[in-house]
């Protein structure tokens, strides 16, 4: 009984910890619904020549050959008057694509911009050393900046700057968009997860001046805040989020435009979309180690931004505990029907169902808003939702991986999502030379648990002497399907 005894108490805890989350999504939630737009925001008025200030727009890229065409003719759209606009290209390219580039820089200085081409021999702290560098020389009192797959709009400057009126704001944060959303399930699942964090998440923490954070582009900072809060800093795989919250811990505002969309390109193969996850849930991981005790003992945030920012900081841990679910439900269902005595345990904890349920209404609420409600919309929504929830559980290994990498301390390189400018090459994204080529050996591991859940689906036909026990079923069956897609998409989109 040690055995089972040593199961049931981990399996408590983990639904546990997914539970107190579900109930911080709950109360983003209430959050969310309760926010109003400010009317009375401070802005500056950039009718007048005198109150618009110097802007300098940041462009960090490394080897980015199939849209750096693209995003460049896009900045240059950008409407700001020109004397008050720096663009500087941060180029730690490592190929053809540095001469390239500087040859379609030097054609848009012909034309009157003010763009700079900033190359560096070594790529010190990766994104975060080029920022740092571009910003010792950067004439901007403010610093945009745009991952190389974003499109702004032509008014982005003249939407977000203005709220820089008010001195206590030190970053201004837009919603991203989705060019490729429909392109295929992996780029809709994704679009549904960023959708509910750029709705849902960002609002509802700063509506109530919880921590928020810089999401690494289709954003502008005040420098001085950049300064202040210690610059730039490469020791984590989140720069974005570390400067985040050393900001906001020392006491500067970070407003939100959820009316703002900035479009980009979600990754489009599930090599891409791994290496992206991997990096995201390892930094969160890095971040908690690294903020944690800075967060608990400030005493300017109250205990509920305190709640709020640890819990955000563990996001990513929740695929850790997903995963010692998963995988303890199988013994579980083995335990509930051999121990009699646990009937009462089990009763209890039935209960946390309620966690999907939390996550189903919070979801439901941010997809209505953006594709509205109806019958229509709703079954539509049923489908996404669920399978949705079960590619995420599909990439529960994957990313505790990354996430137990982060907690225990090991270091590993900044590795760049490939950009695909899918609207224009189509298939041909067969042939990108940024595409990784060699498979992960945890590919295997996603295989045998497919294998491993099959055999959970087997049990509920055997266990027990009441003719099986079907509660877990679909819990088996979603985790079946999520890591038998990653398993197959993971083999068949190696080229």
């Amino acid at each position: 009984m040690y055995i089972e005894t040593v199961i049931i108490v981990v399996y408590t805890i983990a639904l546990l910890l997914i539970f107190m989350y579900a109930l911080a999504q709950l109360n983003l939630l209430f959050n969310y619904l309760s926010a109003k737009k400010s009317t009375t925001d401070l802005k500056f008025n950039l009718s007048n020549p005198e109150e618009v200030p110097f802007v300098t727009i940041q462009l960090p890229v490394y080897n980015e050959m199939y849209v750096m065409e693209r995003l460049l003719d896009n900045i240059a759209k950008i409407d700001y008057p020109k004397e008050k606009l720096e663009i500087q290209v941060l180029d730690d390219s490592t190929d053809e694509t540095v001469e390239t580039t500087r040859t379609h820089i030097k054609k848009l200085q012909s034309k009157g911009l003010d763009i700079k081409h900033i190359t560096r021999k070594i790529r010190t702290g990766f994104k975060a050393g080029a920022l740092k560098e571009g910003l010792e020389v950067a004439k901007g009192e403010f610093i945009a900046i745009f991952d190389s797959d974003f499109l702004p709009q032509k008014d982005w400057l003249k939407r977000t700057v203005p709220y820089f009126k008010n001195s206590d704001i030190g970053v201004v944060q837009t919603r991203w968009g989705h060019i490729n959303r429909d392109f295929s399930i992996l780029t809709k699942i994704q679009a549904f997860a960023l959708d509910a964090h750029f709705t849902l998440e960002q609002v509802g923490r700063n509506s109530k001046g919880h921590f928020i954070n810089f999401n690494g582009t289709a954003g502008i900072w005040r420098k001085t805040c950049i300064i202040d809060a210690g610059n730039w800093e490469g020791d984590t795989l989140t720069e974005d989020l570390d400067l985040s919250y050393r900001a906001q811990l020392k006491n500067w505002k970070f407003k939100y435009l959820e009316d703002v969309e900035t479009p980009a390109e979600l990754p489009i193969v599930i090599s891409a979309a791994r290496s992206q996850q991997f990096r995201w849930n390892k930094g969160g991981a890095e971040n908690f180690r690294k903020m944690m005790w800075k967060v608990l003992k400030n005493k300017n945030i109250s205990s509920k931004t305190k709640v709020h920012g640890l819990l955000h900081l563990l996001n990513s841990t929740m695929f850790l505990n997903i995963l010692i679910v998963a995988i303890l439900s199988i013994p579980m269902l083995y335990i509930k029907n051999e121990f009699e005595h646990l009937k009462p345990y089990f009763i209890v904890m039935s209960f946390f169902v309620a966690s999907t349920v939390i996550f189903f209404i919070c979801y439901w609420i941010m997809y209505r808003k953006i594709y509205g409600g109806g019958i229509k919309n709703f079954m539509n929504y049923i489908g996404m939702f669920f399978v949705f929830f079960s590619i995420a559980m599909g990439f529960s290994l994957h990313n505790s991986i990354a996430v137990l990498e982060g907690h225990l301390g090991k270091k590993s390189e900044f590795v760049r999502t490939p950009k695909f400018n899918i609207g224009n090459i189509k298939d041909a994204w067969k042939k990108n030379k940024y595409l990784k080529k060699r498979l992960s050996v945890n590919v295997i591991f996603e295989g045998l648990l497919m294998l491993y859940f099959a055999f959970g689906m087997y049990s509920a036909f055997i266990v027990g002497n009441q003719g099986g026990d079907f509660g877990l079923f679909p819990f088996h069956l979603m985790l079946f399907f999520g890591f038998g897609y990653v398993f197959v998409k993971s083999l068949t989109s190696k080229v």
